[in-house]
């Protein structure tokens, strides 16, 4: 691990819209990679009683920036595209992102998520963009 947990942790309870709002947790997490996930609660759900579509991509939003904001860089999201495949039916959900490119100014991430029964309920692609480097 190339940061401590315990300090991603402390870093993200601050992004209050993802920690109190959705109430995400990091599960794991490296430089490019993170693995975050939520309990899912009527709160999450639309008038279907299925998450709605922005928890999902609220969550994949998450671990790309635990795993893109980690070395000394700042990055944000600069575009991303979401699939919704099928609606969630466990209790819990997971996003898990991984690093495809990793450029001097754009990096690019895949997340897929799934619920806790094995569904992959979207998949999400992010082009970030570097706004600050350590060594620069």
């Amino acid at each position: 691990m190339t940061e401590d947990l315990n300090a991603l942790r402390e870093k993200f309870v601050r992004d209050l819209f993802v920690s109190q709002g959705l109430g995400a947790e990091i599960d794991a997490a490296d430089y490019g990679y993170a693995k975050c996930s939520m309990e899912i609660e009527p709160r999450h759900c639309n008038a279907l009683g299925i998450p709605m579509g922005g928890t999902m991509f609220t969550l994949a939003d998450f671990a790309f920036a635990v795993a893109a904001n980690q070395r000394g860089r700042d990055v944000v999201t600069q575009a991303s595209q979401v699939t919704f495949l099928k609606a969630a039916k466990g209790k819990r959900l997971t996003a898990e992102a991984r690093q495809v490119k990793d450029g001097r100014r754009v990096c690019f991430y895949e997340v897929k998520v799934t619920d806790d029964l094995g569904t992959e309920v979207a998949f999400v692609t992010i082009n970030g963009y570097v706004v600050r480097n350590s060594d620069e």
